[in-house]
């Protein structure tokens, strides 16, 4: 398997250039991971480094791109530190990407951004919604018809504890084997769903595909056991980035990680031929959107 990991030599989040290999790479599902890039907190926001900022019985705080905080406990003096930290994270993040992929600026959508202090191992979840298990992001209850999922991951752990992921085989690779498993879209389920409320949108058969992939994958232990993959120790003070609904990837261990969602429309990217949608279609010999 050739090595799904791309490391750049990056110390500040405004890139003096780019690289076309560094896109190629992050494009065709590949990570591309910043060793010495810290997300630094300053004093202040040092004591946001404890669980005791969640909420109870959820997984993450997020601020949303209108800037609405959800997920925070504590005082209003502890969510505006938050929010600060969260809104300086989404600037950085914005950045970076627009300094690695010029082409992208006035393409991307920003979606939320989220803070994680809680350890990998203490999460208690169904094997769909554990991810843990290799997968590719697909998500039931929002289709996006193609749309890209970009993320900037930093490990802001303050005792040096990595990140630790595993990175699994090439999408390709990945479909050849659970594409033939999934089961047929039909177009009547999709709308009742939709007329429900229990998708946002219309799922597309492409959606439809995406979510029997992840199902797929998830349970299937030998597969998530047996299949090529890498254990990718992400360190404290670094910041790794990908296409999180093209590379194969499950989170092992660690705490405290910020995160920075972007999407993009597959047409607005340098090689639009390459994107989970082009590929699914053409192995498909139709268009799934």
């Amino acid at each position: 398997m050739n090595s799904q990991i791309v490391e750049v030599p990056a110390t500040q989040w405004q890139l003096p250039a780019t690289n076309s290999n560094w896109i190629n790479a992050l494009e065709q599902g590949k990570v591309l991971y910043f060793p010495t890039l810290p997300f630094t907190l300053g004093e202040a926001e040092q004591t946001l480094l404890t669980p005791a900022v969640l909420e109870e019985n959820v997984r993450n705080i997020s601020l949303a791109a209108e800037n609405q905080l959800k997920g925070a406990a504590g005082d209003e003096h502890t969510k505006v530190l938050l929010t600060q930290m969260l809104k300086r994270y989404r600037t950085q993040s914005a950045q970076l990407i627009y300094s690695l992929l010029p082409k992208y600026k006035g393409a991307l959508r920003c979606a939320p951004t989220s803070y994680r202090p809680k350890t990998v191992e203490a999460r208690k979840q169904s094997w769909r919604a554990d991810d843990r298990r290799m997968h590719v992001d697909a998500f039931p209850s929002r289709p996006n018809r193609g749309e890209r999922i970009l993320r900037v991951f930093s490990n802001v752990n303050p005792d040096g504890v990595p990140r630790v992921w595993r990175v699994g085989e090439p999408f390709a690779d990945m479909v050849e084997t659970m594409l033939p498993r999934c089961k047929p879209y039909v177009g009547w389920q999709a709308k009742a769903l939709n007329k429900l409320g229990i998708t946002k949108s219309l799922r597309s058969e492409y959606d439809h595909f995406m979510l029997q992939l992840h199902d797929n994958m998830k349970a299937d232990m030998n597969y998530q056991q047996q299949a090529k993959q890498i254990t990718m120790p992400f360190a404290s003070g670094s910041v790794w980035v990908c296409f999180s609904d093209h590379a194969l990837h499950g989170v092992e261990s660690g705490q405290y990680m910020m995160e920075q969602t972007f999407h993009i429309a597959p047409e607005d990217q340098y090689n639009p031929n390459i994107s989970p949608l082009a590929h699914l279609s053409q192995v498909m010999q139709r268009p799934l959107v």
